[in-house]
């Protein structure tokens, strides 16, 4: 993400970085009006959509990694709440309607100021049609999921997780980062 070089507060071009009194962080402070710009991570949400024990999965036709697999997910924007995020995601990527069940997975990935929200869902209507961003989409059995050709570690773990619960018949919710590796299931 570029620096901004003026303060959107004043316009003074007096952005340094610097820990404000009293924070933890450094932050870019404008030296002539005071004002601190927060830098926070991008939260990507989508769903996990199944019907008659198939997977939906799209296939990327953007940077990066075009042509491979993943849960249909993207940014979330200003003014949505994650669960509108997700269904709008899941309808540009697939154009497919779904409703949520429940969340799934939180998934931090410190490393590039991400954090992965994924819902479980249905779906109420499938049109057909796609959105650029995709090459296709798919409903998958889990034997015939292009296991290596999954777009994201994290998402092909978050599915792999599903689909061994869903054997069980038990789902959980889980919260887990990219730094440790560790992933916790909460009840």
């Amino acid at each position: 993400m570029p620096i901004p070089r003026f303060c959107p507060q004043c316009g003074a071009n007096c952005l340094s970085r610097q820990q404000p009194a009293g924070d933890t962080h450094a932050r870019l402070t404008c030296a002539a009006c005071n004002y601190i710009h927060y830098e926070n991570p991008k939260i990507i949400t989508g769903c996990i959509i199944e019907q008659e024990g198939k997977y939906l999965l799209c296939q990327r036709a953007i940077e990066p990694r075009p042509g491979t697999w993943t849960l249909p997910a993207g940014f979330m924007e200003n003014g949505e709440t994650t669960e509108e995020a997700a269904l709008r995601e899941v309808w540009e990527e697939t154009g497919v309607r779904a409703d949520i069940v429940s969340p799934y997975s939180i998934f931090s990935v410190p490393k590039i100021s991400e954090v992965y929200i994924i819902f479980r869902a249905v779906p109420i209507e499938i049109t057909g049609s796609f959105g650029p961003e995709t090459l296709d989409y798919k409903f998958f059995a889990p034997q015939d999921i292009p296991w290596e050709n999954i777009y994201y570690p994290a998402i092909r773990q978050i599915l792999e997780r599903y689909i061994e619960e869903r054997l069980a018949g038990v789902y959980g919710i889980y919260v887990g980062n990219d730094d440790t590796g560790k992933v916790h299931f909460i009840r």
